[in-house]
């Protein structure tokens, strides 16, 4: 007899795909319905926040676990390591913005709406389909260091771009403003941050294996 699905689980899935499009696209148009540049730029500055891609991220996997769960895609992204790895980045994303960029400036309205969806609720919700529904057992250390690949490239990506149109989506990556010296000082404290994130997640994994035996 086939196991009934999880309809919370199921639930769960809905709302974070729905609520990772709906908060990217929406803030794609506030971005573009407030530019400062030529919408192809702006469009392009959208797509250069970890924020953004990560939240693409997100609203993808979790769209394939709501809709296609076994599909070739939605296997791949159910993998533990896999959305492991997509469990940290968002919450790098929630924890870098809470902590060092949520004082530097107040957003009203819909755009605060949006913001708290992207850089909150979005992280908090994935947190707790990770901590609920990944079979984590077989996580370890080492799985940390394949997922450090992505927030690498994009480190690499936005520095060559910024050289070339002068634009850095973070200030603490502004390379016009710090110099390359003080960006990988604090790109080397940003490593640190997603080595001890996925070091908790590990570590979460590993407790949580001993209470149950």
């Amino acid at each position: 007899m086939k196991n009934k699905p999880n309809k919370f689980k199921i639930n769960l899935e809905a709302i974070i795909s729905l609520m990772g499009w709906f908060a990217v696209l929406f803030q794609l148009y506030l971005i573009i319905l407030n530019r400062v540049v030529a919408v192809s730029e702006t469009i392009a500055r959208f797509f250069s926040f970890f924020t953004i891609q990560t939240n693409i991220l997100v609203a993808v996997c979790f769209t394939f676990f709501w809709l296609k769960p076994n599909s070739k895609w939605g296997i791949f992204f159910s993998s533990p390591k896999c959305i492991s790895a997509v469990t940290l980045y968002i919450l790098i994303v929630g924890i870098v913005y809470n902590v060092i960029l949520r004082f530097l400036w107040v957003p009203t309205g819909l755009q605060k709406i949006v913001d708290e969806l992207l850089h909150s609720v979005i992280p908090i919700l994935v947190l707790t389909y990770w901590i609920l529904f990944v079979d984590k057992k077989l996580l370890r250390f080492k799985n940390i260091f394949p997922w450090l690949i992505f927030p690498f490239l994009y480190l690499i990506y936005t520095l060559i771009r910024g050289h070339f149109v002068q634009f850095y989506p973070y200030p603490f990556i502004d390379v016009v403003q710090l110099g390359y010296n003080q960006v990988l000082i604090n790109s080397f404290f940003m490593l640190v941050a997603f080595l001890v994130i996925g070091g908790l997640l590990v570590s979460f994994t590993k407790a949580f294996n001993k209470t149950s035996q």
